[in-house]
């Protein structure tokens, strides 16, 4: 690197820290200022500005106020006492901003609720928050009569969409401001949101997201992508999630900008949409990204006039293509739990990092990287009883220093042995507390973060550890591999997990060239192949994995053809019943 690019470089980043620091120097805990007052502000300042955009129809600045109106008007009717919550089960379209901002204005709370979610899931998102009150999208409502057998106290359901009589008890409700009167005693340490890990490995869990969280969140995003009055923002994420429903809305209602809102996420939609709203951004997920980059080439994939894109988990081996491919001008990714106070962005778009914290702003961001033991699943400690760093580029665990300033709090769960389970004590001395991501990250000597695996996922097999990440991006490069998702499995008799992957291919993969073609050492390349027609994915569009893991290897009992490689061979082959037998028995040896 030159002495002018590394002088970019940093002139980059600090302008867009400077940009940001500014812009949340107003976050206290006992401010009053929240999203409220920012939407009210732009509804007296540009009434007729499009805020958002979703089919066919445009919502002013001016009407998204009076739509908010409506709902807390009518929240304020139920009777609540100020902080209740009131739970939010619609799919992506304009009511979804309008029915949280107005329980805000209220002086209520809202539970978004996964809309993937179904029977006991679901009635366990509701109760576990308290939630009295349930707001669901007509497209929804024949979901609920199956969850009542599992409440202790049935909620309150209304059904809004269809011209039910929600809508029309809405629609004859005044549009007036209700005034602050009923938020006067909000202030931006409240909760503002609830929002559910995705449950995965149980029922899922409920995070609390204050008012200074959920500003401090969208301001970050402000100072490195800019958004002005004009900009359009396209949402193709759920309004559910932090990624689509904090981060994006407050990108485009921060700035005065407009927000597209789609309904769900479509591959062979999307460039059309972007190209048809005139999109200037948007927002992804890294797994969005590749399915646009494996179809075939389409109209307006470079006829656009987006400049900017935000996101996080793009990976490094689709991350240039990506980019070229579609001519995106500027990528920022960044990294963040919904829950957690690990925050970075990747201001310059360096390929692979997810994010920077040079050592001379450490103070203002305590994010470190410890080492970790795969194994046991827990940081390695010294002698000291205290938390080891990382040198450059070792891999460790990711961790958040937790105080009280913007940013920094972790405001865990709604059960406080969940909220303690993410919290690491004496790590660097006596008395600290950090926040552990879960997450397994190496640091650059420039500050540049790089995600490895999550905890869980990366296994250890012949004694080395092996990451799914640095699995799949090998795997990412054969012939014919259109998805892979890589995990490990015990096999009886032998120490740690055999990787596994599951695998979506076309017509140009050749099994048998597969092992020879693997740039991986041999402890690396997985010892299993499982062919799927589909690969499971979350709402947000994560792989699922735990089922995986727990279907096994044995062919006798999936429904998916089976390979293992054969260290004889060096090739994959056929996984017969008898194999499987031999293997289970140790007479084959892996």
């Amino acid at each position: 690197m030159s002495v002018w690019d590394a002088i970019r470089r940093e002139y980059i980043y600090l302008s867009s820290v400077l940009r940001t620091v500014l812009m949340i120097r107003r976050l206290k805990p006992e401010a009053r200022r929240t999203i409220v007052d920012v939407v009210e502000g732009w509804a007296q300042k540009t009434p007729n500005a499009p805020a958002l955009y979703y089919l066919d129809t445009v919502m002013s600045y001016a009407a998204l106020d009076a739509r908010a109106n409506q709902y807390a008007n009518w929240a304020l009717t139920l009777g609540l006492k100020p902080g209740d919550p009131v739970a939010l089960f619609m799919e992506n379209r304009t009511d979804f901003v309008c029915a949280w901002l107005g329980l805000f204005k209220a002086g209520l709370c809202a539970a978004l609720i996964n809309t993937n979610q179904r029977g006991q899931a679901l009635a366990h998102s509701i109760e576990i928050v308290g939630a009295r009150h349930l707001i669901a999208g007509a497209e929804l409502a024949s979901c609920l009569p199956e969850t009542e057998s599992f409440f202790t106290v049935k909620p309150q359901f209304w059904i809004e969409g269809s011209d039910s009589d929600f809508d029309r008890a809405l629609s004859a409700t005044s549009a007036s401001s209700p005034g602050c009167t009923p938020r006067e005693h909000v202030r931006q340490k409240d909760r503002a949101f609830y929002i559910y890990t995705s449950g995965t490995t149980g029922l899922p869990k409920a995070a609390n997201f204050s008012h200074m969280r959920m500003l401090f969140m969208m301001s970050g995003f402000l100072g490195a992508l800019q958004p002005k009055p004009g900009d359009r923002l396209y949402d193709a994420l759920p309004l559910y999630h932090a990624t689509g429903g904090v981060c994006a809305v407050g990108i485009a209602l921060l700035s005065g900008a407009s927000l597209i809102i789609k309904k769900r996420f479509s591959v062979s939609e999307f460039w059309s949409d972007i190209h048809k709203y005139d999109a200037t951004m948007f927002v992804y997920i890294g797994e969005m990204c590749r399915y646009l980059l494996n179809a075939p080439e389409g109209p307006h994939e470079q006829d656009h006039h987006v400049r900017a894109i935000t996101g996080n988990g793009l990976r490094p081996e689709v991350w240039p293509q990506f980019q070229k491919r579609f001519a995106i001008p500027r990528i920022v990714e960044f990294y963040g739990a919904t829950e957690g106070n690990v925050s970075m962005l990747n201001y310059d778009g360096t390929v692979g990092a997810v994010g920077r914290v040079p050592e001379y702003i450490e103070h203002m961001l305590p994010t470190r990287v410890v080492r970790f033991d795969v194994e046991k699943e827990i940081p390695v400690r010294g002698p000291n009883g205290l938390c080891i760093e990382c040198e450059f580029n070792e891999v460790g665990e990711a961790i958040g220093g937790i105080s009280t300033k913007a940013g920094r709090n972790f405001e865990g769960y709604t059960k406080a042995a969940d909220t303690e389970k993410k919290i690491l004590h004496d790590v660097f001395k006596k008395g600290d507390s950090w926040f552990r991501t879960g997450d397994l990250m190496r640091r650059d000597a420039l500050g540049y973060f790089y995600f490895v695996d999550r905890i869980g996922d990366t296994y250890r097999w012949k004694g080395e550890n092996v990451a799914t990440s640095e699995v799949t991006q090998a795997l990412s490069v054969i012939p014919g591999v259109r998805e892979a998702n890589v995990y490990g499995v015990k096999v009886p008799g032998m120490d740690g997990r055999a990787g596994m992957v599951a695998l979506v291919v076309d017509g140009d993969f050749d099994v048998l060239a597969l092992s020879p073609r693997l740039r991986l050492p041999h402890y690396g390349k997985p010892v299993f192949l499982r062919l799927q027609p589909e690969i499971a994915v979350t709402g947000t569009f994560k792989q699922r994995k735990v089922e995986l893991v727990k279907d096994g290897f044995d062919p006798s009992e999936l429904p998916d053809p089976v390979y293992w490689l054969n260290p004889n061979t060096d090739r994959y082959e056929n996984l017969t019943p008898a194999i499987y037998a031999d293997i289970v028995a140790d007479h084959v040896k892996l």
